[in-house]
């Protein structure tokens, strides 16, 4: 099968858009398949990720007005160009937005069968960035997925959403985790001793420094005796997350090996934003043995066992954050239990048996397609 992956974000970006690109681009080489990927160019000095599972197609782009890690990508002939000349069977497009649109154009015109991927929920950013918009954004979601052949939302939080606003033909396909890079043996105590020198129970957030994340829901964990709280990401909110999370331990992006032993290393999880699609950070904190607080909205109400396997507290919830946090300090047997739990929930989630059932869904697609030809 050939496939082109039009995604709006892709290594070395770092986030659940080009991490979820690049792992269906790895799978596609794996089980024999051709993808191609067109992504935005990275930005100018910045190399591209060499180790890439196939070729890639770089469209010019520019920084996001305030936000300059994200690239937004220009008109260019690259992408019609890109599948034509890759004699696509199918086009997967991811998150799309941008690039996406003009990767959909493409396929109708060619007469290619499109699958369109759900990740960001725009509807979310359109409220946290304007106060406004939000039904304007969900006109600009409808549009682009009802051309789709098919619509896939990565939890049952997203389906449900797109079904309510009036997108057509969408199926659940969740995400995978790495659980061989991902779990509970990294734990390093070094680390440990630096992150938290007087032995506090560390409590980590790993993701996007921006206002949709809602960070500083942090504050009063940062503030409860023996807790240090620990910060791995970066962007436009950073500056004043410094000030906002007194005590806070700010370590900037990492990736990786160091990410996953800085996984395995934490006593707790805190996710605070209600506006995940997914949110993949919550899955390798599970895969690593770490209990997990998380909003009861969006992916993690499909991801966290409020119970089992960590806590779901109300969306914006300062006090409910600190909490749950407080609860499972003053329970090592509980952090125990659930961390064991996480983990198990998580072991058969690999990227090979998503991405599996993805090609089941490029199968189908492509059945229909000819169903349709030949009546």
């Amino acid at each position: 099968m050939r496939v082109v992956i039009v995604t709006e974000s892709f290594p070395p970006d770092v986030n659940g858009v080009a991490h979820c690109a690049l792992q269906t681009a790895r799978h596609l080489v794996d089980s024999g398949h051709a993808p191609l990927v067109v992504a935005p160019a990275p930005a100018p000095g910045t190399r591209p990720d060499p180790f890439a599972p196939c070729p890639v197609v770089h469209v010019p782009s520019l920084p996001l007005p305030g936000y300059p890690q994200v690239r937004v990508a220009l008109p260019s002939r690259r992408v019609a160009a890109a599948i034509a000349a890759h004699r696509a069977d199918i086009v997967h497009l991811a998150s799309p937005f941008v690039l996406g649109v003009r990767g959909m154009a493409t396929a109708a015109r060619l007469g290619v069968p499109a699958v369109a991927v759900y990740q960001t929920d725009l509807a979310g950013y359109a409220r946290t960035y304007m106060g406004a918009g939000e039904a304007a954004a969900w006109r600009r979601i409808r549009s682009v997925h009802s051309a789709a052949d098919l619509t896939l939302a990565p939890s049952s939080a997203a389906l449900h959403d797109l079904e309510t606003h009036g997108v057509p033909r969408v199926r659940l396909w969740p995400r995978g985790v790495d659980t061989v890079r991902f779990r509970p043996e990294l734990r390093d105590e070094a680390l440990r001793r630096a992150l938290a020198p007087n032995g506090e129970l560390i409590v980590g957030y790993v993701g996007r420094l921006a206002p949709e994340k809602q960070v500083e829901l942090l504050a009063g964990a940062c503030a409860l005796d023996g807790v240090r709280v620990v910060i791995v990401g970066d962007g436009p909110s950073r500056a004043g997350l410094e000030q906002a999370l007194p005590g806070a331990v700010f370590l900037g992006r990492r990736t990786g090996d160091d990410l996953a032993r800085f996984f395995a290393s934490l006593d707790v999880f805190a996710h605070t934003g209600p506006f995940e699609t997914f949110c993949q950070t919550v899955q390798e904190a599970m895969a690593s043995g770490v209990p997990v607080v998380a909003p009861a909205a969006g992916g993690p109400l499909d991801l966290v066992d409020h119970g089992r396997t960590g806590l779901l507290v109300p969306p914006r919830d300062a006090d409910a954050v600190r909490d749950a946090v407080a609860a499972l300090a003053a329970g090592p047997a509980l952090r125990a239990a659930f961390g064991t739990a996480g983990r198990a929930a998580v072991e058969g989630r690999t990227w090979a048996a998503v991405g599996d059932r993805l090609i089941g869904h490029y199968t189908d697609v492509l059945a229909g397609r000819k169903a349709v030809l030949a009546a």
